[in-house]
């Protein structure tokens, strides 16, 4: 009789130990997608951990950023934490007008991702940031391997952003060469900060390096809807992309069957935010300071479990 009691209690206190998980509408896992940047796999992992506390199952999915739209729209993907306004917003849109994918409302991150140059190359180039003066300079941006023109070191190819449209519009002296990696992307431009070497380069906010190193983003004609849909739109009648890239939120989007499977979670995916200054210092915690990403995510989820514990109420 004794053991028997022993028994029922240790049994009903594991189960009050364990997540809600009968609360849940469905213990299928719910399928967040990872990319290739810190930033994203930083919010990504915040966004499961939340819904873990929450009694959901979460599995991670590596996939292509543009890419991802085509399992998104069947289902076969759940969740993608950062379409950012800047180079997303063209899918995001053609993936939602199907009725298949839902926007969920903006991170709370404010996107910029634009050509960029340390300050010292002002005084190589006269005129930046304008990005005529640019071009006028395209050979001081040279090396051997794009000589005459010069070199624009873009993000990885998964990226989009139309930088290669963009050149070829405005006809620009410059070929587009892109990083393999985030990582590779970075390490060139310290490479080249170190030396006052000249370089142009994809750089994006929020992230660590426009606080780290000083430099400007390229001024390109102001974006318009028109410039990437309307080729007689802009300086160049004949081709589109012949502006800058847009600037703007980072949004969540989903499955549209999110909410109908699990409505909890859908709700708490709409109401997670974190700001640029928050995102900034994380990445830098890990591309910087050497910490795992796993223990960044731990100290954010202990630092903020009064802000998380109200989205999953």
């Amino acid at each position: 009789m004794k053991n028997s009691l022993i028994c029922g209690l240790v049994g009903a206190l594991s189960l009050a130990a364990m997540p809600a998980l009968a609360q849940v509408e469905s213990t299928d896992p719910i399928k967040l997608t990872l990319h290739d940047w810190t930033g994203q796999l930083l919010t990504t992992n915040i966004m499961g951990e939340v819904l873990k506390k929450a009694g959901y199952n979460i599995d991670y999915v590596q996939a292509d950023y543009i890419a991802q739209f085509a399992g998104l729209k069947t289902g076969d993907l759940h969740v993608a934490m950062e379409i950012w306004e800047t180079t997303g917003r063209e899918a995001m849109d053609e993936a939602t007008g199907t009725g298949n994918v839902e926007n969920m409302g903006e991170t709370g991150m404010q996107a910029i991702e634009e050509w960029w140059y340390p300050i010292y190359m002002k005084e190589k180039c006269p005129g930046l940031p304008d990005w005529e003066a640019l071009n006028a300079c395209a050979e001081v941006f040279a090396t051997s391997e794009t000589a005459p023109k010069g070199r624009y070191l873009g993000g990885p190819v998964t990226w989009g952003g139309f930088d290669d449209e963009r050149v070829e519009a405005l006809e620009m002296d410059f070929e587009v060469v892109h990083a393999g990696t985030d990582a590779a992307l970075f390490a060139e431009l310290e490479s080249a900060y170190q030396r006052e070497a000249p370089i142009v380069l994809w750089v994006y906010a929020p992230h660590w390096a426009p606080t780290k190193y000083n430099g400007e983003f390229v001024e390109f004609p102001a974006y318009s809807a028109e410039c990437y849909s309307d080729p007689s739109w802009g300086g160049n009648p004949d081709m589109a992309y012949d502006c800058g890239k847009p600037r703007g939120p980072i949004w969540k989007v989903a499955w549209s069957g999110v909410k109908d499977k699990w409505p909890g979670a859908y709700d708490i995916i709409k109401s997670f935010t974190v700001d640029n200054t928050e995102m900034g210092d994380m990445v830098a915690n890990v591309d910087l300071e050497g910490e795992k990403l796993e223990d960044v995510v731990a100290a954010w989820m202990t630092t903020n479990e009064a802000r998380w514990q109200e989205w999953i109420k």
